[in-house]
């Protein structure tokens, strides 16, 4: 469970001026191939082996989902399981983005890992021993969000150490493609275990996510030394320094934007997974393997969405490309509420991995570079807390439509047209906040300021999706 997703920190960065941000309008791709960011020793063996661990943290969330969703049939059930990994993220988040500034990253980074590794040898014996009841999956999960909460913010200062500044953007897009990647093979490999050996398959899934922990503990003790970044009594106090992050997160413009596009999305679209597998069962009446094979081309589609950006004309800008992102992520996830059949869905969730990629990444690239390395712990982890935060409220959200505002069957669990009016009211609501987006747009996302080219902030939704402002003049380049 490496969990790289947003992950990212240059060896060229070692202070505030190195994390600046730019004054140009930079759009979300490059044009050179992400792939020869590989180069970088470090960062190829770390990624290799993040790759690995998170095919297991794949396979262990399908086994984990599966096994509530098959024995309760519940969505207030499938939102207690986001509870109680998220939680402790979002009280916790902060304080572990504090450590990361503060202690040495690359110990702290092994410290979780092998924390994450235990509990999952821990779930692995309880599977074997038939322990598989709803609340003891829940109470794991809470003990796992409890390490997250320390380690998101030591893995998100990781990549800028390991590449240069003006390579971090295409080792975060990597990172993507790398993580959903795993989404491909991991969940994929899940649903064959779980068909071929229904007795055991559960307890194969965690043993090696178990295992998989190794690579990354082998690769990361390798990575040069990372020493605190505050130095201890040179720093402002703990309450000071949180404050700072929070001044700059939501008192900045810029980061503002982001931080508002990341829950919005967290908040609308997150709800989608946890409802995933009470979908799969109550209205494409399908099993296991159909779920792996659902979260399996969502990696596809984000693998393939991630790999796409390089195609972006350059001159379109993140302040642009982000709320594009986050409508057509509501609009895909509109069309998944809207299918009946499995065949269907399977089509509908290669654009929902598409564009969750688009959001996501391109969210978090926009704010790594606008943070600077002093604060990058805490902002980083403000940001997991906004987004793991948004997550269970909005699961829970939709529960709450499909069982008691959709309405229940004889059974008295949620029908399968409650669960699609749930996810399609979210879905809706994130489209609406994507337009807003579009109309009314933030150029400091990327460090433009008034009186700068490219500074436009005039309203409209058409002017939003093709970025007219940017566009540059025939047979200038671009």
């Amino acid at each position: 469970m490496s969990t790289t997703t947003t992950s990212s920190q240059p060896l060229a960065s070692t202070g505030p001026a190195a994390a600046a941000t730019t004054t140009s309008a930079p759009g979300p791709p490059v044009r050179e191939s992400s792939l020869g960011v590989l180069r970088h020793g470090f960062f190829r063996a770390v990624w290799i082996a993040a790759f690995f661990s998170n095919v297991g943290t794949w396979m262990e969330s399908v086994g984990v989902r599966w096994l509530v969703a098959d024995q309760t049939r519940s969505p207030i059930m499938a939102g207690y399981l986001s509870i109680a990994q998220m939680t402790p993220i979002f009280c916790l988040g902060l304080i572990g983005g504090l450590t990361a500034d503060r202690v040495n990253r690359k110990r702290l980074l092994l410290g979780t890992q092998g924390m994450l590794m235990a509990i999952a040898g821990v779930l692995t014996a309880c599977a074997a021993m038939q322990w598989r009841d709803p609340w003891l999956l829940i109470g794991v999960s809470l003990a796992q969000g409890v390490t997250l909460a320390f380690n998101f913010p030591a893995w998100q200062v990781l990549t800028p150490r390991l590449v240069p500044r003006e390579e971090l953007t295409r080792a975060i897009q990597l990172n993507g493609v790398q993580f959903n990647l795993a989404r491909v093979v991991g969940p994929a490999l899940a649903g064959l275990l779980m068909a071929s050996h229904p007795e055991h398959g559960v307890t194969a899934l965690f043993a090696l996510n178990t295992l998989s922990f190794l690579g990354v503990l082998v690769a990361v003790s390798r990575t040069p030394d990372a020493p605190a970044v505050v130095k201890r009594g040179h720093g402002p106090g703990a309450a000071a320094a949180i404050r700072e992050a929070i001044g700059f997160a939501f008192g900045t413009r810029g980061p503002l934007a982001v931080m508002l596009a990341i829950v919005t999305f967290s908040l609308l679209a997150g709800p989608m997974l946890p409802l995933l597998p009470l979908l799969v069962v109550k209205v494409y009446q399908a099993k296991e393997s159909q779920y792996g094979s659902l979260v399996a081309v969502m990696g596809v589609g984000a693998v393939l969405g991630g790999l796409s950006l390089r195609y972006i004309p350059r001159w379109y800008p993140r302040h642009h490309f982000i709320p594009l992102a986050v409508t057509l992520g509501g609009v895909s996830i509109l069309a998944l509420a809207g299918c009946r059949e499995l065949w269907q869905a399977l089509i509908v969730m290669f654009f929902c991995g598409a564009f969750w990629m688009w959001s996501f990444n391109s969210s978090m690239a926009a704010l790594q570079m606008l943070v600077p390395d002093r604060m990058r712990g805490r902002v980083m982890s403000l940001s997991n807390v906004v987004s793991f935060g948004a997550t269970p409220i909005g699961t829970m959200l939709a529960g709450v439509i499909a069982e008691y505002v959709a309405g229940k069957d004889a059974d008295l669990q949620p029908t399968g047209a409650g669960l699609q009016i749930a996810l399609g009211s979210l879905a809706g609501a994130l489209v609406c906040a994507g337009a807003v987006m579009l109309i009314w747009r933030t150029p400091e996302v990327d460090g433009l300021r008034p009186g700068d080219a490219g500074y436009d902030r005039r309203a409209g939704l058409w002017r939003g999706i093709t970025g007219m402002a940017h566009r540059p003049s025939r047979g200038s380049g671009g």
